[in-house]
């Protein structure tokens, strides 16, 4: 079982920067998977990043792509989402997904672990 705390989510303005940080309880931390995801109100949840166990496969959203940089530290079981040029069109709740193996990283329905969220908003 993992456990993902998200934390870092607020109000920014727009062309913000904010970094979000998703602590996670698992012992083998460096095998899994990890991805951000977002959801705004009235909308499905939706892809935003993911890395692979050492960093070797990193993908984005076309959305967010020059914008976000995903990263982890494996010696801190945490994973970050560094989001640069906020837009209001960024508001939204943030959550942290984990997941064994790299098949599927940007599906919702294919990450096995996920945080409780931390919402994002982004002001015009």
């Amino acid at each position: 079982q993992v456990q993902l705390v998200e934390s870092g989510g607020g109000l920014v303005q727009a062309g913000g920067s904010l970094r979000l940080s998703c602590a996670a309880s698992a012992r083998t931390f460096s095998n899994y998977a990890m991805g951000w995801f977002r959801q705004a109100s009235g909308k499905e949840r939706e892809f935003v990043a993911a890395i692979a166990w050492r960093g070797a496969i990193i993908i984005y959203a076309d959305s967010v792509k020059g914008r976000f940089t995903i990263s982890r530290d494996n010696a801190k079981n945490t994973v970050y989402l560094q989001m640069n040029s906020l837009k209001p069109e960024d508001t939204a709740v943030y959550y942290c997904a984990a997941k064994g193996g790299v098949v599927h990283l940007t599906s919702v329905d294919g990450m096995e672990y996920w945080g409780k969220g931390t919402l994002v908003t982004v002001s015009s």
